[in-house]
């Protein structure tokens, strides 16, 4: 890994997986390889204002009872003080 590099985990549904292995395959790369290009070219090219990442975020699946998962555990105090990560 290169310095200053992060490591993520992304999971995608059967058909994006599927549409990557393609596009993996005509390319003569790796999956991951070309994953890590085409994501990182995504968010250079991402112009995110508030609205745009509320909309996104509640794109995701499962979302709100991750949310209100998150605000009872934190409640109980057992979650992690920004400072702290």
């Amino acid at each position: 890994m290169a310095f200053g590099a992060s490591r993520i985990n992304v999971t995608l549904d059967a058909e994006h997986a599927q549409r990557l292995k393609r596009m993996a395959e005509q390319a003569h790369t790796g999956e991951g390889t070309l994953a890590r290009s085409l994501l990182s070219r995504a968010i250079d090219e991402a112009e995110i204002d508030g609205r745009s990442m509320a909309e996104i975020l509640d794109g995701i699946p499962g979302v709100g009872e991750r949310l209100a998962r998150a605000r009872e555990e934190i409640a109980r105090g057992e979650g992690t003080p920004l400072a702290e990560l």
